[in-house]
C-alpha cells in the first residue's frame, strides 16, 4: 500500500500540471491577443503586461514543482556515483534533508512576505499584490510535499 504522502504528491502533481497547462494557454492567448491588440488595432490592453507577469511567476514555481516531482532538474552526480552505496545513499539522504528544510523555509518566510504585501495593490488591475507573491508558499510547499515523497521512499528502499 502506499503512502498518504505518495497519494498526495501524485494528486497535487497532476493538480499542477493541469493548472500549468491552463495558465500556460491562457498566458499565450493573452499575449497573443496584446499583439494583435497593439500593432493591427493600434490599442494597448494596459493591464495584459501585468497578468502576463503574474502568469509567467506562476509558471515558473509550479512548473519548478512539476520538474522536481519528475526528477527532470539537472543534477551532478558524477562525483555521487562514483561513491560505496552506503555513502551514496548516505549524501542522497542528506541532500533530501537539506532539501527539504529550504523548502519549510520557503513556505514559512514565503507566507509572512505574502501577508506583509496583502495590502498593497497592483498597478494596473489593482488587485492585492498577495496573488503574485502567493506561489511562493504554495510552490514551497509542493516541492516539500515531493521531497518528502522522495525521502521516504528512499528509506523504504532497501538500501542498495
Amino acid at each position: 500500500m502506499k503512502h498518504w504522502v505518495c497519494l498526495w504528491s501524485d494528486w497535487a502533481g497532476r493538480v499542477t500540471e493541469v493548472l500549468l497547462c491552463i495558465i500556460g494557454s491562457s498566458m499565450a492567448l493573452l499575449i497573443g491577443v496584446q499583439v494583435f491588440s497593439r500593432y493591427v488595432l493600434n490599442h494597448s490592453l494596459f493591464w495584459s503586461e501585468e497578468i502576463g507577469r503574474i502568469c509567467l511567476v506562476w509558471i515558473t514555481f509550479l512548473g519548478g514543482s512539476a520538474a522536481y516531482r519528475r526528477h527532470a532538474h539537472i543534477g551532478i552526480d558524477f562525483f555521487v556515483n562514483r561513491l560505496p552505496s552506503r555513502l551514496r545513499r548516505a549524501s542522497e539522504i542528506l541532500v533530501l534533508v537539506a532539501s527539504l528544510v529550504f523548502f519549510a523555509v520557503l513556505v514559512g518566510y514565503g507566507s509572512i512576505f505574502v501577508w506583509f504585501v496583502s495590502a498593497q495593490k497592483t498597478a494596473a488591475l489593482g488587485i492585492s499584490t498577495a496573488l503574485p507573491y502567493l506561489v511562493i508558499p504554495v510552490g514551497g510547499a509542493l516541492f516539500f510535499l515531493h521531497g518528502l515523497r522522495d525521502l521516504l521512499e528512499l528509506l523504504s528502499s532497501d538500501g542498495a
